[in-house]
């Protein structure tokens, strides 16, 4: 008996050291790798840009809804001291503003609810605000989201896009 005691405790440790290992580290490889894709499509830092409208052809991620328009911001606020200021474009229907952290994080989520809103996004470190709110990591995205459940809503909803804005303070 006691030879397995040593083996047992080495694949206990072993298996716990894993377990950690993967919940710390996954989910910012993961955001980093959604980072990359939204880049080598040309995001642009500090800038919305809207993607494809959602068909099987055209999925990146998983499950995203063929009903939404989506449009992407690429965040950097160690190149933004100041902060970001982000305008969500008023849309009919539903839409809405979703911050996310270089660890997969979503923050905050802002509604559209028919009107423009707009938020400022600050640098970690900095103190939020009634109208400012400080992100958890220096990096991450933004997304937007409308509704666009077809081939006509979603070109109206990219037009809408069009307008908003994720620029440094």
């Amino acid at each position: 008996m006691k030879r397995w005691i040593a083996p047992l405790v080495f694949g206990v440790v072993s298996a716990g050291s894993a377990h950690y290992a993967v919940l710390h580290f996954a989910p910012s490889l993961i955001m980093s790798r959604a980072m990359d894709l939204i880049a080598q499509r040309g995001a642009q830092l500090h800038q919305f840009q809207i993607g494809q409208r959602t068909t099987p052809e055209t999925q990146t991620v998983v499950r995203p809804s063929p009903d939404l328009a989506y449009s992407a911001c690429l965040y950097d606020l160690s190149q933004a001291p100041d902060g970001l200021v982000v305008t969500l474009a008023a849309t009919p229907g539903y839409s809405s503003l979703s911050f996310f952290d270089s660890d997969t994080n979503n923050f905050q989520t802002v509604r559209g609810n028919g009107q423009t809103q707009q938020v400022r996004l600050l640098p970690p470190g900095m103190a939020s605000t009634d109208d400012a709110m400080t992100s958890p990591t220096e990096e991450g995205v933004i997304l937007t989201r409308r509704l666009a459940p077809s081939q006509e809503e979603f070109d109206a909803a990219a037009a809408i896009a069009a307008k908003d804005s994720c620029a440094p303070a």
